[in-house]
């Protein structure tokens, strides 16, 4: 099998939070409630086609991820595409996935982030991802987010 056949991995993760669809799509588009559990203020109009950052608290105005709004349908999905300002992607971006499904009197959100070049991204995005999804979990739940992890500060 050649390289180029090989499947590229991807990051699936799955969470249960006890809130309605409509608080935690707030929790996904506010720029103040990211920058509460994820340490980060996403910023977009999101729209479809329109850009979106992940930028920074530090009031330097540096995005640390930047991408495209592919997908949105309020409070159910969001497809953004994801990579460094000034990365070099020869297959294109990554995508992330968002999706919301009413779960009794709890939210499924699925994050499934595809694109990825190889294991060890999927390694370095997944501590990541694991933490933002249970800060977002807490925050969601509970109005406080997890304390910036050690490897933030």
């Amino acid at each position: 099998m050649s390289a180029e056949s090989e499947p590229r991995p991807e990051f699936v993760h799955t969470a249960y939070i006890a809130a309605t669809p409509e608080k935690v799509w707030e929790c996904l588009m506010d720029p103040e409630a990211t920058a509460a559990y994820w340490f980060h203020h996403n910023v977009s109009d999101w729209q479809p086609g329109s850009p979106w950052a992940h930028r920074r608290l530090d009031e330097s105005g540096t995005d640390d991820v930047v991408g495209t709004v592919v997908e949105i349908e309020a409070p159910r999905r969001l497809v953004l595409t994801w990579a460094g300002p000034d990365e070099e992607r020869p297959d294109g971006p990554s995508r992330v996935t968002f999706e919301l499904k009413p779960y009794g009197d709890t939210v499924q959100l699925t994050v499934t982030h595809v694109n990825l070049r190889e294991e060890q991204e999927l390694r370095q995005i997944s501590g990541g991802w694991s933490f933002v999804l249970s800060s977002l979990k807490s925050y969601a739940e509970t109005g406080r987010a997890l304390p910036l992890p050690a490897w933030g500060a």
